[in-house]
């Protein structure tokens, strides 16, 4: 997730470094042929690249809301589980007894084993990495079972929770707030891979790409008696719809491990924190650190 800091200048040309090029090398086939062959070359009033450029940030402005409200919608989830995860562990400790408290924390810790799997798995990384410490033996056993391991913890929490209440350890209204509970993480759970699986059409970005380069090359045409100026024009005028697209396009996909990403990593950590000291623990996590300008 980007943080309200100032992004390196690098970071920026590194998103749109082949559409500057790109606009670069139209300026100087322009530059060229309007010195040396003008006669080719159709007379181009301003007016029509004026046109393309509207047309472009209509679209622009389009896409960069569908693609804000995909991130944001992500966002919203991940607060949800945050409030989920808190819940979950304050409804275990409120309804069951005090001789359940290994259970209890053996529950707590695999809630946040839960939510840093989740978030490597919606990044298409090892779900299970770093949660040794977390899970028990039997537990990554059982899990390693399923091919999605996220469901499989909630599924352990269901079957614990089940044996509690058989147990005598939790009343049928206990059971039943602990099963809302999870049926609440199961469902953002559901919601976080949706966003994860549903693509921005591709072809939207295509015909988007295909607008910006028309505009250039018009442009490129109407100002070809600017001289050597044409290439920093050209660039100055362009780099602002390219910079923008990129932006939407990066920020339409909130789970593929990039600096625009919701911050999954830094959310399970500070479920990390509050669960352990809801457990009444010392030793507990710092909060995930930012990296320059933004946080994983």
């Amino acid at each position: 997730m980007l943080l309200d800091k100032k992004i390196t200048l690098w970071y920026l040309l590194v998103q749109v470094l082949y559409d500057v090029l790109a606009v670069t090398a139209i300026a100087i086939v322009s530059l060229v042929i309007s010195v040396n062959y003008e006669n080719l070359l159709l007379q181009m009033p301003l007016t029509i690249p004026a046109f393309i450029g509207t047309g472009i940030s209509i679209l622009i402005s389009f896409k960069f809301n569908q693609s804000y409200d995909r991130w944001w919608e992500a966002r919203k989830v991940w607060g949800s589980i945050v409030n989920d995860s808190r819940s979950f562990v304050v409804q275990l400790l409120s309804f069951a007894g005090s001789t359940t408290d290994a259970k209890i924390k053996k529950m707590a810790y695999r809630q946040i084993a839960w939510c840093y799997a989740l978030g490597r798995s919606l990044r298409g990384l090892d779900p299970l990495e770093g949660t040794d410490k977390l899970l028990s033996a039997d537990d990554i056993s059982a899990v390693n079972q399923h091919r999605n391991i996220p469901l499989g913890l909630l599924q352990l929490h269901s079957e614990d929770i089940r044996a509690m209440k058989h147990a005598g350890h939790l009343d049928i209204f206990s059971q039943i707030q602990l099963d809302n509970t999870l049926t609440r993480l199961c469902d953002a759970q559901g919601k976080s891979e949706r966003i994860k699986s549903t693509v921005f059409p591709p072809t939207f970005r295509m015909f988007l790409h295909f607008m910006i380069y028309m505009f250039v090359i018009t442009l490129s045409i109407s100002i070809r008696n600017v001289g050597s100026g044409e290439i920093v024009l050209l660039l100055l005028i362009s780099a602002p719809f390219f910079i923008l697209e990129k932006s939407a396009s990066l920020m339409q996909d909130p789970f593929e491990n990039r600096p625009s990403d919701t911050a999954v990593t830094a959310i399970a950590r500070t479920i990390d924190i509050n669960i352990r000291q809801l457990l009444k623990e010392t030793d507990v996590p710092v909060p995930h650190q930012p990296e320059k300008f933004f946080l994983t």
